[in-house]
């Protein structure tokens, strides 16, 4: 038994079958973040919460602008190549290399940030009084040792997926929550928000480790150097330069907002992150699971000049993500009450934090679709090795972002953030997709806008069939409990489930075939997708 589970947490995944894992375990992933965000919005005021969400402003700015970067646009085509190429000695020490090389980064802006870290808060928060700004600066030195375990974990991570093996890359966000639940669980309530932020850090490391015995099965080799002068290394720099600075946007975006929403009523910065993290859950499992999944083939289609191929998968998981996140998005929308209330609707948590959590998320859950989608369309880039062209994107959108989000703000409170953050989201992928299709013709297939389109339909005349059905059941059940509620809203699921199904039928989308079949025209695909 445990020589079969080493077998399957090490082995090499087909991308049925790695889509089939990360769906599964980013599903379990965020159901421990609901749990994490339901013991944190019941045992730590929201007062609070909201120094606990902008302290991670400048370590995650700090991580994703020097590093995550790197990893997703740089080195993960870099080291597929020395896969095809069969030139895994090389591969390893450029591993080192880029290991030894973030580390010392790393650690360096750690250092650094801990004595500039008072005169920073002041930027992220401007509006939080001198008692906040102090404790947010603290949690914040303390946050900045996450960066440090999570650049190695994401190296890791990387090589991981060049090797198509997903397991123990899918296992360690589980770890990473079930951390930070414990340190709510057990500290949280007894010492404050600090108690949380030693168990984030505990997590950070148990998200490094789980995935060092898969990575060491492969045959790596650790070297001590920093051969910055390495071909491969520069040409990792190279690529990485225009993702470092789309994901340094995108940060900088999350820290104008943040600093907009410290003006704003108490309580905003958690109303805005909360939603926040409910609607990425969708998009993490629907949507960005598929693009990390696909994109070692299609770095590996687009390396060995198989076009078809990497055509072939790209349409094929455009048309899967759009199935699946649409209805979705109107699912979050016409039950966003209901989903806070479920959540996070105790303890702490009072009702005027729920009205205003569950408008955002209704902002935020118009944009899924655009979520899921960038990320699948900004790997096609990368697997082409074009990091310029979604780095253009973001600059351009996070703009018109940060432009919208004060006004905006101003009139509707943290709901005008959320809203902002879909305008931006649309904005990048008709961009992406325009840009796609001009640079490279027939990448896309005109079967993609007619099959959103008919999902688009069937969606809206599904969400109409269920808010009717919505509003029946809360007659039937007692809405004043957690239990009336939560048969509400399963009722309302079954549902729209049942209408959206029968639906896809009558129009006989492709979509859910490949969802319950394994052959098409008669021949048996392993993972293979259709146009």
């Amino acid at each position: 038994m445990i020589k079969r589970f080493s077998n399957f947490f090490h082995s090499e995944n087909s991308v049925r079958m790695a889509s089939a894992i990360l769906l599964i375990t980013l599903t379990i992933s965020n159901v421990l973040g609901m749990l994490r965000d339901h013991f944190l919005a019941s045992y730590i005021p929201t007062s609070q919460l909201d120094i606990y969400f902008a302290a991670f402003r400048i370590p995650d700015l700090i991580f994703n602008f020097l590093i995550l970067g790197a990893i997703t646009s740089a080195f993960i085509p870099v080291f597929c190549d020395f896969i095809s190429n069969n030139k895994m000695e090389e591969g390893w020490k450029v591993t080192s290399i880029l290991l030894n090389i973030a580390a010392v980064i790393m650690i360096f802006a750690a250092i650094v940030l801990f004595f500039l870290m008072p005169y920073l808060t002041p930027l992220v928060v401007p509006d939080f009084s001198f008692e906040k700004m102090q404790k947010t600066t603290e949690l914040a030195r303390i946050l900045m040792l996450t960066p440090i375990f999570f650049s190695a974990s994401y190296i890791f991570s990387g090589v991981l997926n060049s090797f198509n093996r997903f397991v123990a890359y899918s296992f360690a966000p589980l770890v990473y929550n079930l951390s930070i639940i414990l340190g709510t669980f057990i500290l949280g309530r007894n010492i404050g928000i600090i108690g949380v932020v030693y168990f984030v850090i505990i997590g950070a490391v148990l998200h490094m480790l789980i995935q060092l015995p898969s990575l060491f099965k492969l045959g790596f080799k650790y070297t001590f150097s920093f051969d910055y002068k390495n071909a491969s290394i520069k040409k990792i720099i190279r690529l990485m330069l225009p993702r470092t600075i789309g994901m340094g946007v995108n940060q900088l975006m999350l820290l104008v907002y943040t600093a907009i929403g410290s003006a704003l009523a108490i309580g905003s910065i958690s109303a805005f992150n909360f939603a926040n993290n409910i609607q990425t859950m969708p998009v993490v499992v629907l949507g960005t699971s598929f693009a990390t999944a696909v994109f070692p083939t299609l770095t590996t289609a687009f390396t060995k000049n198989e076009t078809d191929k990497f055509v072939f998968y790209l349409n094929r998981t455009i048309r899967t993500v759009s199935y699946l996140l649409i209805p979705t998005s109107v699912a979050f929308i016409l039950l966003r009450a209901q989903i806070i209330r479920l959540i996070l609707g105790s303890g702490s948590f009072g009702w005027s934090d729920t009205k205003a959590t569950a408008l955002a998320l209704g902002y935020f859950s118009l944009s899924l679709l655009a979520q899921g989608l960038i990320p699948l369309l900004a790997r096609a880039f990368y697997a082409m090795k074009n990091s310029k062209t979604p780095m253009y994107i973001s600059i351009i959108t996070v703009a018109v972002s940060i432009a919208i989000a004060y006004p905006l703000a101003q009139k509707m409170g943290v709901a005008g953030l959320a809203l902002s953050f879909t305008i931006g989201s649309y904005i990048n992928l008709i961009l992406l997709y325009v840009l796609l299709v001009a640079k490279y013709r027939g990448m896309l297939s005109n079967k993609v806008i007619n099959s959103v389109i008919k999902i688009v339909i069937i969606s809206a005349i599904t969400g109409f069939i269920a808010r009717e059905g919505m509003l029946y059941f809360a007659n039937l059940v007692n809405m004043n409990k957690f239990i009336g509620v939560l048969e509400q809203t399963l009722l309302t699921l079954a549902l729209g489930f049942v209408i959206f199904v029968a639906l896809s039928y009558v129009l006989k989308l492709e979509e859910i075939s490949w969802a319950l079949k394994r052959k098409i025209n008669g021949k048996e695909i392993e993972g293979e997708p259709v146009q």
